[in-house]
């Protein structure tokens, strides 16, 4: 898939013959294990770096809506016998979106309102990734096509569109 770096991990994609899903649709799944396990580790940050309640609240959403998508996604890679990626290939996989080394540690270092407007701008960042990983997705011949993949793909772009709208909000909010 366009945009992913690191998405060789040693394990060759084969798709079965007759199969309902693409190459595209299990690079998007694996690639969104990690995309999603970054934004749950930036949203944890949220409590020990003084997050205002409304910053809180929405972090602890994104933590809680994220982890069970995650065992959505690695089940269906499981179950469709290809290599499910766990939480901790954020760190060595990059896509649209996803926070630099130096950004998440300028998002690390931050507290109070400077960790709000950060937190804010680079989940705002990430997505936006995210929505463009759907893009490309869908872009992709014959790809997204089997329900699973398309029911996850259609609700990132419902949700994650809306939490943007929320985050832009916040933001005009922190400039006050």
């Amino acid at each position: 898939m366009e945009g992913m770096k690191g998405m060789d991990m040693g394990h060759e994609i084969v798709i079965p013959k007759g199969a309902l899903y693409t190459k595209a649709d299990v690079e998007f799944m694996q690639g969104m294990i990690a995309h999603h396990a970054q934004a749950v580790v930036m949203s944890r940050m949220a409590k020990s770096h003084g997050a205002n309640p409304q910053v809180l609240r929405l972090s602890a959403k994104i933590d809680q809506s994220q982890v069970p998508e995650i065992h959505i996604m690695q089940d269906w890679l499981k179950r469709n016998k290809q290599f499910a990626p766990d939480t901790s290939s954020w760190r060595h996989m990059t896509m649209a979106g996803m926070l630099t080394p130096e950004q998440m540690k300028e998002l690390e270092a931050a507290k109070g309102v400077d960790f709000d407007r950060a937190y804010l701008e680079y989940m705002i960042q990430h997505h936006v990734g995210a929505l463009k990983m759907v893009e490309d997705l869908f872009a992709s011949p014959l790809a997204g096509q089997e329900v699973d993949v398309n029911v996850f793909a259609n609700d990132v772009v419902t949700v994650q569109t809306a939490e943007i709208g929320i985050m832009q909000k916040l933001l005009t909010q922190l400039a006050k």
